[in-house]
């Protein structure tokens, strides 16, 4: 996977669990992509307060399911369990951003990796601090933007089951689910299967 979207906008997006679902649905169906966001923003299918946010939301949703590059992956995300659609809209977002790609395969899964379970905040910043190194981009980020980013890492892992909660100190034993594998496989992105404590 060559992605160099290093982009801060996370800060924004964040997860986007029920929002990206709803889109896969839609986009199971068949439908076009401005179809789509119409269809969200008439009848509000995000249930915001506001219609301002709408678009933009459904569009970072469309950008995610495209990433996938996988149509099984999208119904699955659609239809699955609510377990396994969490962790194909995590792999999403990972081909979307590459902050949070780098952040599942290089700190998640050498943990995995090392069988090293513990996980602290003080994981989490060094590799944001390694990352404002190495990529000029992520260098010029406010302190603001910083600290949302690394909220936003740490919320995935517990939504996605990483962590039992937002103050735990480690890694659960997660089970990758069998159509995620072959989707990620089928991607050509084995590396990230150690991110998911799938080490081949």
């Amino acid at each position: 996977m060559n992605n160099d979207n290093y982009s801060g906008g996370l800060t924004r997006e964040q997860f986007l669990f029920e929002e990206t679902r709803i889109t896969a649905r839609l986009m199971d169906q068949g439908l076009e992509d401005k179809e789509i966001v119409d269809m969200i923003q008439a009848d509000n299918l995000f249930q915001y307060p506001t219609e301002k946010m709408l678009r933009s939301k459904a569009l970072s949703c469309l950008r995610r399911l495209k990433a996938l590059d996988n149509k099984h992956l999208v119904y699955h995300l659609a239809h699955g369990s609510g377990s396994l659609a969490r962790q194909i809209n995590l792999y999403a977002v990972m081909r979307e951003n590459a902050i949070v790609w780098d952040f599942f395969v290089y700190t998640i899964g050498d943990k995995y990796k090392a069988q090293d379970l513990n996980f602290t905040q003080r994981d989490i910043n060094a590799f944001i601090s390694e990352l404002m190194e190495r990529v000029p981009k992520c260098s010029q980020w406010s302190e603001s933007t910083e600290k949302k980013i690394k909220q936003v890492l740490k919320k995935m892992l517990v939504e996605c089951g990483f962590l039992r909660d937002i103050k735990s100190e480690r890694l659960e034993q997660i089970y990758l689910y069998p159509e995620l594998e072959d989707g990620i496989v089928a991607n050509g992105d084995s590396i990230v299967l150690a991110a998911f404590n799938s080490i081949r």
